[in-house]
């Protein structure tokens, strides 16, 4: 099991849908966030992408040298970048970490935003162009490794020549994830990418997606790995767990809910309409499955459900979707450097996670000379 956690680059705080309890998010707080999770044995970060965060690859740049192990999960995105200019910069921040970059392809479903990016293309056809610019990417890093040129032509992009003259440390290239649920998402993913993500649904609909998935990457002789992207909130008691997640939204008022819900509406994304369809924006709907809950969803878009509990039961819940074939977990939590600890303490030792030895005292000394003894659950 592969526990990643995440970088707010587009905001934190202690309650969604308020100012109130708002932290600032700067290099600083970055940092902090991305030091903890490197510390505590998180295996990598989600950066989110989009007009409402900072770009994902200058932030995760910025971060190589303030951390040794941890990896960075940053997004490509295609109709918005030419697929040669992002497999140059996959392979220099590949080499430059040392082998700790994974890559989110995001083709995005918020039409309005992107023609604000200056890609004006309707849901399939930029479908089309991730199709096609994947297949660019993934030969021009190929080819690096043995310092090989490419060609391409396809209905939207092509490349003449294409060469990436420094290859990426991982070969052939950095590890693929992608998530989507519209046909033409499904196809690509089957035919292109390694790790298949998917939001976090309810237990029977990402067993129907991983098994939708395995069948149609079969048909290309293909095998994916899946993933799932979840929030958290785990507290040492389950009535402390559901209370912090009452909190969370404590201060949301309804008037905030439906001016976010109308824009979600608006998108063109048929994994945003699956988390909608979960709550339909209404309070009173909010666990959608045993210890799944749809809060954060009222107010953020993409993955808008949490796991809530005590670390057993959180532990329990990862581990049937484990056995449903999910290796990869990327959590967040509210605020996100205090949630990465708590998280970490509370359920990494309940988990089949591979954890690195920590170097110095862990706890404070008894009577300035005995150590705490390990907790033997």
């Amino acid at each position: 099991m592969q526990v990643y956690w995440f970088l707010p680059t587009h905001g934190d705080g202690r309650y969604l849908g308020t100012h109130q309890g708002a932290r600032r998010v700067d290099y600083d707080y970055l940092r902090q966030v991305a030091v903890a999770s490197d510390t505590l044995g998180y295996h990598g970060v989600l950066l989110p992408t989009g007009k409402s965060c900072e770009d994902a690859w200058v932030v995760a740049s910025s971060l190589i040298g303030a951390t040794r192990q941890l990896r960075f999960l940053v997004a490509v995105r295609p109709g918005l970048s030419s697929p040669g200019l992002a497999a140059r910069m996959a392979a220099t921040f590949d080499r430059l970490s040392g082998g700790r970059l994974a890559i989110n392809v995001v083709t995005g479903g918020d039409g309005t935003e992107l023609e604000g990016d200056g890609l004006f293309a309707d849901h399939d056809t930029r479908y089309e162009i991730t199709d096609e610019f994947l297949q660019i990417w993934r030969s021009l890093l190929t080819a690096a490794h043995g310092g090989r040129a490419i060609d391409f032509q396809g209905r939207h992009l092509a490349s003449k020549q294409g060469k990436v003259l420094f290859p990426p440390v991982q070969a052939p290239y950095p590890p693929l994830y992608f998530g989507g649920s519209s046909a033409p998402a499904l196809e690509i993913a089957a035919r292109q990418v390694d790790v298949y993500l998917t939001w976090g649904e309810p237990p029977e609909a990402v067993a129907k997606k991983i098994a939708d998935m395995r069948a149609r990457a079969a048909r290309h002789g293909r095998v994916l790995r899946f993933g799932i992207r979840l929030h958290a909130i785990v507290r040492e008691t389950a009535e402390s767990a559901w209370r912090a997640a009452d909190e969370l939204i404590g201060r949301l008022d309804d008037a905030t809910i439906e001016k976010a819900q109308a824009t979600f509406a608006r998108m063109d994304s048929e994994g945003q309409r699956r988390m909608l369809a979960l709550h339909g924006g209404r309070r009173e709907r909010l666990e959608v499955a045993p210890n799944l809950w749809a809060g954060v969803g009222l107010v953020r878009g993409g993955a808008g459900t949490a796991l809530v509990g005590d670390p057993q039961t959180v532990a329990a819940r990862m581990r049937e979707y484990a056995d449903l074939g999910i290796e990869t977990f990327i959590l967040s939590g509210y605020p996100h450097l205090e949630e990465a600890y708590r998280f970490a303490e509370l359920t990494f030792p309940l988990l089949p996670i591979e954890r690195r030895a920590g170097i110095g005292q862990a706890g404070e000394l008894i009577a300035n000379e005995y150590s705490p003894k390990a907790s033997q659950s």
